[in-house]
């Protein structure tokens, strides 16, 4: 248990120490070394990997801040409805860092620590490594791994394009579309983990529609989202196998 404890602080202070840093070597270059950025969304359901975390209202943030292909971001969901109303359920802290490997392959690999509170759920730790490539359809492929209190690997293969530009009105603001989807590939320890589950399985399929409104200084970006799991061993055993839910989010770039 103390192990566990230890991976915690590991990332929330690695996450604080690299904004600490970044926010001076911004200070220093006259702010071009630090990139930042802020998100709130509204989802109707929260959905993660295929699993219903909470079939009803969320409010999701996220604030991140990134330098030399480093990135720190704090994320949280916030319940809306029931008995945990207005009460933080999730908040994940993520270190990541990136690089491309050529023209048209991108690398990262990281850390996110999830914490749950108000719910009597113990905290966990994945680590995580992928590959982009920068080809029609951006296909990725990320590997996740519980360090934690789930001992297997999910992997996620994904996919995905955007149209940029689709319609443009006064003032510099314009309107786009993003497409994408996924498959999650779940290992035995993490099925059996999660779903009791022994095997390795086609776990769930996810996507989403978005059409980011570029209002200048924010983007304003509603979206349909639509996720199953795939497996019947796995789906059977749930309440409700396949969600669909709409969202609406606001960002902030710096």
């Amino acid at each position: 248990m103390r192990e566990r404890g230890i991976w915690g602080w590991r990332v929330k202070a690695a996450v604080l120490v690299m904004a600490v840093g970044v926010a001076a070597a911004a200070a220093e270059d006259g702010g071009k070394v630090l990139s930042a950025a802020v998100s709130v969304d509204y989802a109707g359901k929260y959905v993660w990997r295929g699993q219903p975390v909470n079939p009803e209202s969320v409010m999701q943030t996220n604030v991140s801040g990134s330098a030399y292909g480093f990135t720190g971001s704090i994320w949280s969901n916030n319940d809306l409805t029931d008995d945990r109303r207005g009460e933080f359920s999730e908040v994940d802290y993520a270190l990541d860092y990136s690089r491309s490997l050529g023209e048209k392959v991108g690398f990262s690999a990281g850390v996110i620590h999830y914490l749950f509170p108000n719910t009597g759920f113990s905290p966990t730790t994945e680590i995580y490594g992928g590959l982009s490539f920068d080809v029609p359809l951006a296909p990725s492929i990320k590997w996740y791994r519980d360090v934690n209190e789930v001992d297997g690997s999910y992997i996620q293969i994904g996919a995905g394009h955007s149209f940029e530009g689709v319609a443009e009105w006064a003032n510099g603001c314009s309107m786009g579309v993003s497409l994408g989807a996924s498959v999650g590939i779940g290992g035995a320890g993490y099925n059996a983990g999660y779903f009791g589950v022994e095997e390795t399985r086609m776990n769930d399929f996810t996507m989403k529609v978005g059409v980011p409104l570029d209002l200048k200084h924010v983007t304003l970006t509603p979206s349909f989202n639509f996720s199953t799991m795939i497996d019947d061993g796995i789906g059977d055993g749930m309440t409700d196998r396949s969600n669909a839910w709409f969202g609406i989010g606001i960002s902030k770039s710096f």
